[in-house]
């Protein structure tokens, strides 16, 4: 996404009275009582409204740190957790995360005050770029941002981060459209209960007028993202036949300016649907009298928007398949679930969240229970339902699934070997380095058993840090009858004679292996699972992003090595 100031349209908000606190020099606390007036029909505050004062105190304190005029390029990563209702304080921070030469990303997070008790629930946190914009032509180059603590020295990196994904996105997003796959036929779909994406189409028109202004003489930005919010409710609505919800939003782009007068036109439609969420698309164009006349507006924003739903039991509803009924609908259905994958990279690669240890300390006395355990866990994420292709390529298919903010990946091959020649290669750790480049070395440590061994493996840095390692308890089963699969297990166990060294970055294993079914007399599908953590996100986020094939061409690594390796003269 390029920010350049001639790139981007003029927004900033509208006349507001913050309260003003302490901070640094581009901090801004606002607070906000909640009025039926900002409420929708069930008595919470409309997103619609959450977005206005959200876009208020983020360009408040973009100009607050430039201490010039400051327009808003775009507004990503918002993520709603809660809601608030009439009678409650909204609390928002704003804070300039990183300024950069002529722009800055400003970080807001949102909570509810409970002015009983005087406790704070996070609804929402959100990330905006802001340009500042020259003065009688000046040149404008921003001052760095002054760091105390040990969480703004976070934000700073990870605002650098999270630019990088920004100014990669349309590189990513072509290289994702490419794996993705579309039925020939997708615009001729007569399966049962597939709704097309022509009924969910909203349009709406609004005059833009001195109200709607802001403080520079354009129109105020969150107050057309709020528009925009209303006609994605009312486009995802038409859908799950209930209210929905405003999960979260992958990105408000804003491409130009509009102006009191000015005849703003909405178009909504749902791009896709996710069984338990919805993409929303937003395009909004604009016209003056002129144009008007001309029927030639100016593409001044867009966005796309997550909704879910639930009933009245408060248990989320599943959305109907939809079908594309034109070449423009069949690029809509494709990009959304290439969006989708970036938007998994941004929520899990640039979380602040500090991992709890998941390791599992080993002894003698708990072995049995720590390898059945194992198993269990992984035949558990296994049978889970949801699984969604995200890529499919010869003899190779990945998967991704999302459950309590905890994201697993699957890799499906197709091996040309007897199921049980596979299990024996895949169940030996010191053979993974042969086919696998994110292992650097393994070796055996502890024989606990015929099927139940300890591994302690070394992984390349990522991102400039030091080399990685882990200790895992490695499981494998046989089949139990005709038709079970073979079982390879892994998790981190803490082992106290092999402590974490200075020399590596001692990380951990959740939940991963291999389940291998038979699909023939020498042939098997081989499935490789993997419970992501913080550690090991870094070494498949490039694939799940669109910037990298690596996993993929592991997996294609792996089927070679299965289907040539000579285990004559290899013992386990």
């Amino acid at each position: 996404m390029d920010h350049r100031p001639d790139s981007e349209g003029a927004r900033g908000v509208a006349p507001v009275s913050p309260r003003l606190e302490g901070g640094g020099s581009g901090e801004v606390l606002m607070c906000q009582a909640v009025s039926p007036c900002h409420a929708n029909h069930r008595g919470e505050l409309s997103a619609g409204q959450l977005l206005m004062w959200l876009d208020t105190a983020a360009c408040l304190t973009a100009e607050k740190h430039a201490g010039v005029p400051c327009v808003t390029a775009s507004v990503d990563d918002i993520r709603f957790q809660a809601t608030a209702r009439v009678g409650q304080v909204i609390s928002i921070k704003a804070k300039v995360n990183r300024a950069f030469n002529t722009s800055m990303e400003v970080g807001v997070k949102v909570a509810v005050e409970d002015v009983f008790n005087n406790v704070q629930k996070l609804i929402c946190e959100a990330f905006s770029t802001y340009v500042a914009k020259p003065v009688h032509g000046e040149k404008v180059k921003l001052k760095p941002v002054c760091l105390q603590s040990a969480q703004d020295y976070l934000e700073y990196n990870l605002a650098a981060e999270r630019r990088r994904i920004r100014l990669d996105h349309e590189d990513a997003f072509k290289n994702l459209l490419e794996d993705i796959d579309m039925p020939k036929d997708a615009t001729g779909c007569t399966e049962k209960g597939v709704i097309s994406t022509d009924r969910t189409h909203v349009q709406s028109i609004e005059l833009v007028l001195p109200p709607h202004g802001n403080h520079q003489g354009n129109t105020f930005g969150g107050q057309i993202m709020a528009w925009m919010e209303t006609a994605a409710t009312i486009s995802a609505s038409r859908l799950c036949r209930a209210s929905p919800t405003l999960q979260s939003v992958d990105m408000f782009k804003f491409r130009g300016p509009s102006t009191v007068g000015d005849r703003l036109v909405f178009n909504a439609i749902v791009n896709n649907t996710f069984q338990k969420s919805v993409e929303v698309g937003v395009r909004v164009e604009a016209f003056n009298c002129e144009e008007w006349n001309l029927g030639k507006g100016r593409h001044i924003n867009s966005a796309f928007l997550i909704y879910g739903a639930v009933n009245d039991k408060d248990e989320r509803l599943l959305f109907p398949s939809i079908k594309a009924t034109s070449k423009d609908g069949v690029r809509r259905y494709r990009g959304a679930i290439a969006r989708r994958r970036i938007r998994l990279v941004r929520k899990y690669i640039l979380s602040s969240k500090d991992q709890v240890s998941i390791s599992e300390p080993w002894d003698r006395s708990n072995q049995a229970c720590l390898g059945y355990n194992n198993v269990a866990t992984l035949a558990v994420l296994a049978a889970k339902k949801g699984w969604e292709l995200t890529s499919k390529a010869d003899k190779i298919k990945m998967f991704t699934h999302e459950e309590h903010d905890i994201l697993s990946m699957m890799m499906e091959m197709q091996v040309g070997v007897p199921p049980d020649k596979a299990f024996f290669l895949l169940s030996d750790l010191r053979f993974r380095p042969r086919w696998d480049s994110h292992y650097l070395t393994c070796e055996a440590i502890d024989p606990v058993s015929e099927d139940d061994k300890i591994y302690h493996y070394i992984c390349p840095a990522v991102h400039e840090d030091k080399v990685r390692d882990f200790v895992v308890l490695l499981s494998r089963r046989y089949p139990d009858k005709e038709g079970d699969p073979y079982i390879i297990a892994m998790k981190s166990v803490t082992l106290t004679s092999m402590p974490p060294s200075p020399e590596f970055i001692r990380s951990e294993l959740s939940c991963a292996g291999f389940l291998i079914h038979s699909a023939g007399k020498n042939s098997c599908k081989v499935s490789y699972f993997n419970q992501l953590t913080s550690d090991v996100l870094p070494y498949v986020a490039g694939n799940l992003g669109g910037w990298s094939n690596s996993i993929e061409e592991t997996a294609s690594s792996c089927i070679n090595f299965l289907e040539t390796f000579d285990i004559i003269t290899t013992y386990f």
